[in-house]
Order: C-alpha cells, then structure tokens, then sequence
C-alpha cells in the first residue's frame, strides 16, 4: 500500500508540474505535448492500480 501512496503522490506531483508549464510561454509542439501527457497521467494511474479512483483534478482515493 506504501508504493500505491507513493505512486498517487508522483502522479498527483507530474499534473501539478504539467499544469505549472501550461502557464508558461510554450510552443504549440510543446503545448501539445504536455497537454498529452496531462491527459495520460489519470489513465496511467488507473492502469497501474486499479484500486484508485480520481476524486477531484489530480487528487486519488484508495477503494481498499
């Protein structure tokens, strides 16, 4: 269960990071791939434990 917080929090960390350049001057090719990434991050997450569930943007909830 240890490595499952450890996971959400690494996620939870790279939307956060991926939001923060969304603020910044980007090229459309970066814009694009950060967007994508974004998008990935929850569906990673699930796919790596399925016990997780989304329960606001970029915040997870264990169903134990």
């Amino acid at each position: 269960m240890m490595i499952d917080d450890q996971l959400a929090r690494a996620h939870r960390n790279n939307i956060q990071r991926y939001r923060h350049l969304l603020q910044t001057s980007l090229t459309e090719f970066e814009r694009l791939f950060v967007e994508r990434r974004l998008d990935l991050v929850p569906l990673a997450l699930r796919k790596r434990s399925p016990t997780v569930t989304e329960v606001g943007e970029g915040y997870y909830s264990y169903n134990r």
